[in-house]
């Protein structure tokens, strides 16, 4: 297929304004072959079950349909930025971008953050309005909104005489006006890609050179290097050149050859200039690496994704209970596949510690670790991890730590107790407004401000809230950072916890464990309303006595326990305490078991 007959546009937006939804829409709507299990799907292409569950795009795909003769993959993004590394990359292949704006609540946060990424691209931007048919829609403001980012983030006059084209995903319909009944289907939107986006840069004729942005693994093919044609032509069985990182060239024979068909991947025997091919053969080739012509090899730029800004310290699994609930528990297993996640996350940093079956692990957020820690215990490995920190920089003598910009959300009811919170966290405001009983608050704050606050502002905002943040900047931060004021309920001894234990110690905290549950010594089983850990014995049994009153136990109450889900667990600890992650549980402990060896340590007596 000739490369006039070919479109790639990418999908962007804010978490949850519709970007699969439409997708689904395209896909049914250009009478692209799915396959059973996805026929009736919803969002096909949330293919993984972290996704599925989440209800958020993590890992970016391709999808390809045909239209009227012309062929158009689509690049689905995430929309968190946390997963920003996925969007920076699989940008280099688009050459024009829907940017998805909900038509009630407009532009949001993470739509800046993706949008400033292909501005910086130069690519052709198509807005559309999605989900029209909300009740209480106000397109004409959405639309006002979105010119005024544009314009904040720098966009040119062209730019920003971007197409609007409207659209309710949900029902499979677009229209160039807002009236939905007017609306039948999304052809409107198919017409605006091939009438707006330009055709594919590069030539044919020119010496081969494809940019690798993603690569996956197969059980028979092995790694399959997915990228853009730049230049030339890809041809099966053909020699290429692998020219790495640092400029290292050797000469390879690709073993297969295929391009995006649908949902999936079909065999072919060349790939053009300007579509986008996965190959295999290359067996040592990475992310940002260059495939070129074997007699006038030429690299292209490699691609700079940002410096994460948050490490945390996973370690193997050294608790009383552990190997017994995992498949892959030993160092060597969890180093491999720590490692193996860099071949396909550029936002990702691992290094090794000095000491043996730990290593310090640094991501774009909290969310970002936590997905990842969430992947290997679905895997099936076991692993600990420690407290959340922040990566301090330093520049002229100066330390300087990571600031983000966060938006708040909230009915006017809540403002208060949340600007209080975030003041508290050193947080500075720098932008509020109300609009229809609605709070609209800015903050720049410390990233280490907002470690634990995520739970904490739901319950303040009883669950109503929306918050969001972005990277900012790298500032001083010249806070003393109190630790957290309250302590730890920790389990005094190994044993099944019961309702009478727990009933003893109920009213000292708040209890993260109910009756019937395996704990160690060591473990922590709740909080403590007070400063400092307490040490308790949930496992204490009731002695049988044939003294009882007629009424003896009727008035007891079990409160319902506070269950510590991964990334509640991960806002609580603090240094002095590890997550202990398994395929089926997730454990709070110290990093020191016994109370007394703990309280030398701290004293510096060993």
């Amino acid at each position: 297929m000739s490369k006039i007959n070919i479109r790639n546009i990418a999908i962007i937006a804010h978490v949850d304004h519709g970007k699969t939804t439409l997708v689904d829409a395209l896909l049914r709507q250009s009478k692209t072959k799915l396959n059973k299990e996805n026929e009736d799907a919803v969002c096909i292409m949330d293919s993984n079950d972290l996704e599925k569950e989440r209800g958020i795009t993590i890992f970016s795909k391709i999808a390809s349909v045909v239209f009227n003769g012309t062929k158009i993959n689509i690049i689905d993004t995430p929309g968190h930025a946390d997963f920003g590394g996925e969007v920076e990359r699989v940008l280099k292949m688009a050459d024009g971008c829907l940017l998805l704006v909900d038509a009630k609540e407009g532009p949001m946060p993470q739509t800046r953050f993706v949008l400033k990424k292909a501005l910086a691209l130069g690519l052709k931007v198509i807005v559309v309005v999605n989900k029209i048919d909300k009740p209480d829609a106000r397109i004409q403001y959405v639309l006002d909104k979105t010119l005024e980012l544009f314009i904040e983030l720098g966009a040119s006059d062209e730019i920003c005489d971007f197409p609007v084209v409207y659209a309710c995903a949900k029902a499979g319909k677009a229209g160039l006006t807002p009236e939905l009944e007017k609306m039948t289907n999304v052809t409107c939107l198919f017409e605006t890609i091939i009438k707006e986006v330009p055709l594919p840069s590069g030539d044919e004729n020119k010496p081969l050179q494809m940019l690798t942005v993603s690569i996956v693994g197969d059980n028979y093919k092995g790694r399959i290097a997915i990228g853009r044609v730049y230049n030339g032509t890809l041809k099966t069985n053909q020699d290429v050149m692998h020219i790495n990182r640092t400029g290292e060239m050797k000469k390879y024979r690709m073993t297969s050859l295929m391009t995006f068909d649908g949902l999936g991947r079909s065999e072919v025997s060349e790939v053009k200039a300007g579509d986008i091919a996965a190959i295999s053969g290359i067996a040592d080739i990475n992310i940002g690496e260059t495939i070129a012509d074997v007699n006038e090899p030429i690299a292209l730029p490699t691609i700079n994704i940002e410096e994460p800004t948050v490490k945390m310290t996973f370690s193997v699994n050294d608790s009383p209970v552990a190997g017994q609930e995992g498949k892959f528990t030993t160092s060597r297993q969890l180093r491999e596949r720590l490692y193996k996640e860099l071949e396909t996350d550029m936002a990702l940093r691992v290094s090794d510690t000095d000491s043996s079956g730990s290593w310090i692990v640094c991501g774009r957020g909290e969310l970002h670790l936590a997905i990842l820690i969430e992947r290997l215990r679905r895997e099936g490995f076991e692993l600990q991890v420690s407290r959340p920190q922040v990566i301090m920089k330093e520049e002229d003598g100066k330390k300087l730590a990571p600031f983000d910009q966060v938006f708040v959300e909230v009915p006017e009811d809540f403002a208060g107790i949340v600007i209080q919170k975030l003041g508290n966290r050193h947080g500075t405001m720098t932008n509020m407004a109300n609009e229809r009983g609605i709070s609209f608050l800015e903050f720049i704050i410390p990233t280490r401000g907002l470690f634990g606050y995520r739970s904490e502002f739901l319950t303040d905002t009883k669950g109503l809230g929306i918050m969001n943040t972005c990277f900012f900047d790298y500032q001083e931060d010249n806070v003393a950072w109190k630790e957290r004021e309250q302590g730890s309920l920790v389990a005094h001894e190994t044993g099944e916890s019961n309702t009478y234990g727990l009933m003893n110690i109920q009213d000292r905290g708040v209890l993260f464990i109910g009756p019937g549950i395996k704990v160690y010594k060591g473990q922590v089983v709740g909080q403590n309303a007070r400063q400092g850990d307490l040490s308790i014995n949930v496992c204490k049994e009731k002695q049988l006595s044939n003294m009882r009153s007629k009424g003896h136990g009727v008035t007891e109450h079990f409160n319902a326990p506070k269950i510590m889900e991964l990334e509640d667990s991960l806002e609580y600890i603090g240094d002095d305490e590890l997550v202990e992650v398994t395929p089926q549980s997730i454990r709070i402990r110290k990093m020191t078991l016994d109370v007394d060896e703990a309280k030398r340590k701290a004293k510096g007596i060993f």
